[in-house]
């Protein structure tokens, strides 16, 4: 485990500065946070309750953009206006994600929820000595995370821009973390760093990438954000891999690089749907899996008569062959081709 610790306090001053009255309300908006996510249950494991609390997170979002009207407002550390610094940082520790990096007014980039985060960490289900890889860097935050709890010489981070990934390492090296940031194309994994334990992304795909299954040992895990949901992939081997979607809803930027496909078009799919439907996030998460191969009608009916399934009994195969979503059993009479829409 890596030998970081939390930053230790700072002794008192007789007249304060204004910056170290700056570094406290830091210091006080970050472990409120971690109390705030104990509390709701997402930090149960110790080793991740000490890692969230020896991260901040203010310090990897020195700046994110809120939408404002039509458009967005940057709020940002350094802002010369004191209310708009507490702006900032009540923003940044508000349990929500954050867009950190917009392009054309397109989001490129974000700060993850926290909670969903930890819910995330938790389902990866490492143990020490593992070496995971990170598709998608962002700010940086997830990886230090990963460091504390692993050390640094486990952790590969990937992303395709150069400005994030250099951002990212900034941001790392700045509390001491050097896990190996990589740019490149994270669809094509990171090769020689391979192999490795577990797999996290953290951007949404249309499929699982065939080159990951074989930079795994054999009982790694993958987890994803695929549809609206994450699925949990056990690799059996270099050709296939099978998994369930946890219960939880999970929406991320969009896969970028040589691999990446749009995401079907939403509006056209729920056109002539009840609008209890259209609102029904369970309902939409079946729809996504199945676009393409279903018609939306056809869903909706099948939902309803299956008892309106959530996501934990719907399933993903990965094999030579193709990819497969599945409800209940990947040998059971529904089962659909990924990536057909």
């Amino acid at each position: 485990m890596a030998a970081h610790t939390a930053h230790t306090a700072h002794s008192a001053r007789s007249p304060r500065s204004p910056r170290t009255g700056t570094r406290d309300l830091r210091e006080t908006a970050h472990a409120a946070q971690v109390r705030e996510l104990t509390a709701a249950g997402v930090l149960e494991d110790p080793r991740w309750r000490a890692a969230f609390a020896a991260v901040p997170r203010h310090a990897f979002v020195p700046y994110f953009w809120a939408e404002r009207g039509a458009g967005h407002e940057r709020l940002w550390a350094e802002d010369p206006d004191p209310g708009q610094r507490a702006r900032w940082l009540r923003g940044v520790y508000v349990d929500a994600p954050l867009a950190t990096r917009l392009r054309d007014g397109r989001l490129v980039s974000s700060s993850s929820q926290p909670s969903l985060m930890a819910k995330m960490l938790a389902a990866l289900d490492v143990r020490d000595g593992d070496d995971v890889l990170e598709i998608g860097a962002g700010t940086g935050y997830n990886a230090a995370l990963l460091c504390h709890r692993l050390g640094d010489e486990h952790v590969t981070t990937v992303d395709l821009d150069e400005e994030i990934t250099e951002s990212a390492r900034a941001h790392l090296a700045r509390l001491g973390y050097h896990p190996t940031v990589v740019t490149g194309d994270g669809a094509r994994g990171c090769p020689a760093r391979a192999p490795f334990d577990r797999i996290l992304v953290t951007c949404m795909l249309p499929l699982v990438p065939h080159t990951w299954l074989r930079q795994c040992r054999p009982g790694a895990r993958i987890l994803a954000p695929l549809s609206t949901g994450l699925i949990a992939l056990t690799v059996r081997d270099a050709d296939f891999a099978e998994g369930r979607f946890l219960h939880t809803a999970a929406y991320f930027v969009p896969l970028r690089g040589a691999t990446a496909v749009p995401p079907p078009d939403r509006t056209a799919m729920v056109r002539g749907l009840p609008y209890e439907m259209v609102e029904n996030e369970r309902f939409q998460f079946m729809l996504v899996l199945t676009a393409g191969v279903l018609h939306p009608r056809e869903a909706l009916d099948l939902w309803r008569s299956e008892g309106r399934p959530g996501r934990e009994r719907f399933g993903v195969s990965v094999g030579p062959e193709g990819q497969w979503s599945w409800l209940d059993d990947p040998q059971g009479p529904y089962v659909w081709p990924l990536g057909e829409a």
